[in-house]
């Protein structure tokens, strides 16, 4: 395979914990190229990103600008493509400059609202550009979604509990968001109320979104992600979970992403649409 018929790749947040494997993924795939890494880390900048990462050196220096990364994106034969693990405060303004210079943006970052999901999606639409926005990359937690989605037909009562390390800025997770999503799709009303609740704590019973389902969220150093969804019903409970032992797992659905979002021209919403 020759060079102008490898994809190019910008990771954007490429000294973090995912940005790393993102790193270490790309640099291995056969029908990819790296050739930028942005970071706002300050201790990172200049630094070979693939010595940051673990993988040895690749002449991939880190740089804060990602402007100047997407304009050297654009002069390939094929149109590059921005995978963005960053931080939720930025993601959107990301994404935007990344369709404006018609770059296709991956992004796992969580925290997107759902108008600004619609805005980007009309940016990308105009534009022509392909987006992809996923909130959890392993197909692990894409089959759990489907089981709880199956499961919702049978029980009208569902909670969510998800739990992540204590660095991530949001909460509740995309991925609890976009399962309880999944789960309103079906159009039933969940819980319905045997008791009048009262909460002497504020939020003790979690937040409550779509068709009255309930999220729990969980924040401890030591955890990596897991979510588990609990169905009750009389005499019985049905528990699926899915537990994340090492952040690799998500590299197949990154991979994955990268490949399929050249074929696009608008902007797609989770791992499950393209499979």
């Amino acid at each position: 395979m020759t060079t102008e018929s490898l994809i190019p790749v910008v990771v954007n947040g490429a000294a973090g914990k995912m940005g790393r494997e993102v790193i270490k993924a790309v640099s291995q795939a056969q029908d990819m190229m790296l050739i930028g890494a942005v970071d706002h880390s300050l201790e990172y900048h200049g630094q070979d990103v693939g010595e940051v990462a673990g993988c040895g050196a690749l002449e991939v220096p880190i740089v804060n600008d990602l402007q100047s990364v997407l304009v050297l994106a654009t002069q390939n034969k094929i149109q590059g493509v921005m995978v963005d693990f960053t931080h939720p405060d930025g993601v959107y303004e990301n994404v935007r400059s990344a369709i404006a210079y018609g770059i296709r943006p991956v992004v796992g970052t969580t925290g997107l609202s759902e108008d600004q999901i619609e805005e980007l999606g009309k940016f990308a639409e105009k534009a022509s550009t392909g987006c992809l926005i996923i909130p959890n990359f392993s197909v692990g937690m894409v089959l759990l979604q489907q089981a709880a989605a199956q499961a919702a037909q049978h029980f009208e009562h569902v909670e969510i509990i998800e739990l992540h390390h204590n660095q991530k800025a949001d909460a509740p997770s995309g991925t609890a968001l976009k399962t309880a999503q999944m789960l309103s799709e079906l159009g039933k009303m969940y819980n319905p109320p045997s008791v009048k609740e009262t909460e002497t704590i504020q939020g003790a019973r979690g937040g409550l979104v779509n068709n009255n389902t309930r999220i729990h969220s969980v924040r401890l150093p030591g955890l990596i992600a897991h979510q588990e969804v609990i169905f009750g019903a009389k005499g019985e409970l049905y528990t699926l979970r899915h537990d994340t032992s090492d952040r690799s797992c998500y590299m197949k659905g990154v991979l994955l992403a990268i490949r399929k979002i050249i074929q696009l021209q608008s902007l797609i919403y989770g791992l499950e649409k393209i499979l």
